[in-house]
């Protein structure tokens, strides 16, 4: 099971979760707060039946935390930090996740049956979004 390094945890990356079990059986994957996650966990989402050629996400948060997995289905993250880098991480298996720690812009494109399980460090407040990207922009000339 992976454990996060206080080094790594405010950059994006992929995380990979043990699988238990077997293809006779099935698996497991096991995500634990301050473990393999490294914050509380305070809400768990999903999103499904989301059209294939619609772009989500358009956002930031100033200060949510998240591990988002596919449990089913492939989807696509394009991100850029506060400082600037930009990336693309793929989800297409279950037991992969993806950290993104605060102040990290997403844009998130489906597979046609994709379903996206997010474990969030922060209850749902509107006003930790940061929506426009314009205004990210502005944050990054701040830094």
């Amino acid at each position: 099971m992976s454990e996060f390094k206080s080094t790594t945890i405010n950059i994006p990356k992929l995380v990979e979760f043990a699988s238990i079990g077997d293809s006779s059986l099935g698996f497991i994957t096991i995500a634990e707060a301050h473990k393999n996650v490294p914050f509380e966990i305070k809400r768990v989402y999903w999103t499904y039946f989301t059209p294939h050629n619609v772009i989500r996400g358009g956002h930031a948060h100033k200060n949510l935390e998240q591990i988002i997995f596919a449990v089913c289905g492939r989807i696509e993250f394009n991100i850029e930090t506060i400082d600037g880098e930009k990336n693309s991480f793929v989800l297409d298996s279950p037991d992969k996740g993806l950290y993104i720690p605060r102040l990290v812009w997403r844009d998130i494109k489906f597979s046609h049956n994709a379903v996206l399980l997010c474990l969030a460090s922060e209850v749902y407040l509107e006003e930790d979004y940061i929506r426009h990207y314009e205004d990210f922009k502005i944050l990054v000339h701040e830094k």
